[in-house]
């Protein structure tokens, strides 16, 4: 199965990635430069950050390549150079290196690097939820390399966010509400969402964006054996029995496991991870449970991966896009839209 990918590469994307090194696994684009969001107008989205996020199998020589050509986009971090910006991309946060508010063929942009390698580690076990959680939602591929274990880790981050939303909610529910519960997990836990994010974001993501969700998600729901699909009625079902549930749960990313091994296994016991997901999926408070290790996971990375955003950033630019950000909040708490009044 490959992933349904939004191919649209319009001039603009492909005259923006022009201006970066070439040797590139996998590339795209995110957020409400590029999706309209609910209560944002063309114009507005005109203006927006365009967000982008490349996936470089060395990240060496690419950052050495992009600071020949675009030196300015980086730091003072640049004096360091490009084996000291590949250890602090590899090694701090989420395995990310950002540089943010660089002025690119009239647009101001946004790009973050990280190692194809831990690209795929993210999409397959969840170790930060930073990138794979971007990628729970729907996101303009521009470039999509022939890596048969990329291409793998992409479909099997999507079916573990069907699995986990599935845990999530009752035994019935709407495409809306499936929707709704993927957009949200990878800000679950997200500390910019108290400060920094606007609340309505995961509605707005969702309530014009409907169609590119069913895209990306109808194949993987009608395969999937743990849930009975009517996309003519946009109405699902999924088992929630304890066999069922404990299923779904055996089927988690590996550090989403874990988390929950870690809040419901008391100190000492150690207990095996079957033997206590044995024990969850009988607990009616499984959805809160695995709520909770998905929040654990996004918090620990989105504290750290903004520590560090700080240094690749620089004050000013930290400065400029947090105020940014806190404007965007403001705006949206009061508008403050329920999906009752969208809808």
């Amino acid at each position: 199965m490959t992933l349904p990918a939004l191919h649209n590469t319009g001039v603009l994307y492909r005259r923006i990635l022009s201006q970066f090194p070439q040797d590139i696994s996998l590339a795209f684009a995110y957020g409400s430069g590029v999706f309209k969001q609910h209560g944002t107008s063309q114009g507005q989205m005109e203006k927006n950050m365009l967000d982008f996020v490349f996936a470089v199998d060395d990240p060496v020589t690419w950052h050495t390549m992009n600071l020949l050509q675009n030196r300015k986009h980086y730091s003072i971090l640049k004096l360091f150079g490009p084996t000291m910006i590949s250890s602090i991309q590899n090694e701090h946060g989420a395995a990310v290196y950002y540089n943010t508010l660089v002025p690119v063929d009239g647009r101001i942009i946004k790009y973050g690097v990280i190692s194809t390698e831990s690209l795929i580690d993210d999409l397959m076990h969840w170790k930060t939820l930073y990138v794979a959680g971007r990628l729970h939602k729907p996101v303009k591929m521009l470039v999509q390399s022939e890596n048969a274990k990329l291409r793998a880790a992409l479909v099997a981050n999507l079916k573990s966010t069907v699995t986990a939303s599935f845990l999530m909610l009752p035994e019935s529910f709407t495409e809306e509400d499936l929707f709704l519960q993927i957009a949200g997990l990878s800000y679950a836990g997200d500390f910019r969402m108290v400060i920094g994010e606007d609340k309505s974001k995961v509605a707005n993501i969702v309530k014009d964006n409907f169609q590119h969700f069913r895209i990306l998600y109808s194949n993987i729901l009608r395969d999937c054996p743990q849930v009975v699909y009517k996309p003519q009625q946009g109405k699902l079902e999924v088992d929630k029995s304890p066999e069922g549930q404990f299923t779904q749960l055996m089927a988690l990313p590996r550090t989403l496991q874990q988390r929950i091994t870690k809040l419901v296994d008391p100190p000492g016991k150690n207990r095996d991870v079957e033997e206590i997901l044995l024990q969850v999926a009988q607990d009616p408070d499984c959805g809160a449970v695995v709520q909770q290790g998905i929040s654990s996971i996004v918090k620990s990375s989105s504290i750290t991966q903004s520590i560090k955003g700080i240094a690749t950033a620089g004050l000013w630019k930290t400065v400029s896009y947090s105020s940014k950000k806190l404007m965007k909040m403001w705006k949206g708490w009061r508008r403050k839209p329920s999906m009752s009044q969208m809808s």
